[in-house]
């Protein structure tokens, strides 16, 4: 048998697939609760790269088969010591050192690029507990030096929500703040609001709740917010997006989710996030009931929303408990320093 790791062209076609095909194939093992990215959603990232960060990919390939899919993303704006890697092996070629091989060469490639923290997000059922004990993706990220720093729950909603229980919500939610607006729209962030997006939207990463992780908040840019949405529309994906304005105007919480033409039925809540000094007036509740309403507004054909919450983000979990959701798997934050 003969095995190498070869870089993957994203504008070869019959390369990309066979990678992409390792790669459902890995994410099958989670069944239901898999969330894969599909073909064209790959594909729209790998093609066209951006300021706001690199990526790149590596095939496994035995005998002439691709066996197994590797990724490598670093952030060019901000977080510049950080790499984030995903391995996936074909079920049939797992045990037999491929997914070490791709992990050494993406390893390898975050040194190259100067990169000191590498991070990467592992899967499992339900039934391995939040630790993951026995399952193969923590293993194998303990067996390669990765410490757990932040487990997830992943949750389901089935939809549509009632609308009754988004009216008791949001009404409930009302009466702890009065003078603030909600505002929904579907599509690109409105000229009018792009500043105070990109400033709260840039915090998520490091005011949700991190664990040990080693993160900065992301960088401000307007343009980087534009360059992402271009992206979402070559991916064939649209964003349902909720904001709370305060008494004086700004943007102080947030909350979106997307749907994409490739994966039909199915949402995805993103972030949800109030800043600090406007916690308190269940803002958090108002701007999830809105954006779901929203949804169901304009996309009654979604019926099914996923979302992940950190383990210990009681707060956010109780909100979205109220809302009917009911955890299905998990997700670990895995981090190694290099040097």
């Amino acid at each position: 048998m003969s095995r190498e790791i070869v870089d993957l062209d994203a504008f070869d076609s019959v390369a990309f697939e066979a990678w992409h095909r390792a790669y459902l194939r890995a994410q099958a093992a989670l069944g239901d609760a898999a969330t894969p990215w599909m073909l064209e959603e790959l594909r729209a990232v790998m093609q066209h790269g951006g300021s706001t960060a690199w990526s790149g990919g590596w095939s496994a390939v035995e005998d002439g088969v691709t066996v197994g899919a590797g990724f490598l993303r670093t952030p060019l704006l901000d977080n510049l010591e950080l790499a984030e890697l995903d391995v996936h092996v074909d079920p049939d070629h797992q045990r037999g050192g491929v997914g070490a091989a791709l992990l050494a060469r993406l390893e390898d490639e975050a040194r190259r690029r100067g990169r000191t923290v590498l991070t990467g997000l592992v899967g499992w059922r339900w039934d391995h507990g939040p630790l993951g004990d026995g399952a193969a993706g923590p293993l194998f990220a303990a067996a390669h030096g990765y410490s757990l720093a932040l487990t997830e729950v992943q949750r389901e909603l089935a939809l549509p929500v009632d609308e009754a229980v988004l009216a008791r919500l949001a009404d409930e939610a009302a009466l702890a703040h009065e003078g603030y607006e909600l505002r929904s729209w579907s599509g690109p962030v409105p000229d009018e609001l792009l500043q105070g997006w990109a400033e709260l939207t840039s915090a998520l990463a490091t005011e949700a709740p991190t664990g040990d992780l080693e993160l900065e908040p992301e960088a401000v840019d307007l343009g980087a917010v534009r360059e992402r949405e271009a992206t979402l529309a070559r991916q064939g994906r649209t964003k349902y997006n909720t904001v709370a304005l305060s008494p004086d105007g700004d943007v102080v919480a947030y909350s979106d989710l997307a749907t994409t033409v490739h994966d039909p039925g199915r949402a995805y809540q993103w972030g949800t996030l109030v800043l600090r000094e406007h916690r308190g007036h269940r803002l958090g509740v108002a701007v999830k009931a809105a954006n779901l309403r929203l949804l169901q507004r304009e996309r009654p054909d979604v019926l099914r929303l996923t979302t992940y919450n950190a383990e210990v983000n009681s707060h956010m979990i109780a909100v979205n408990e109220a809302l009917g959701f009911r955890p299905v798997a998990w997700l670990g934050d895995f981090q190694k320093k290099v040097s």
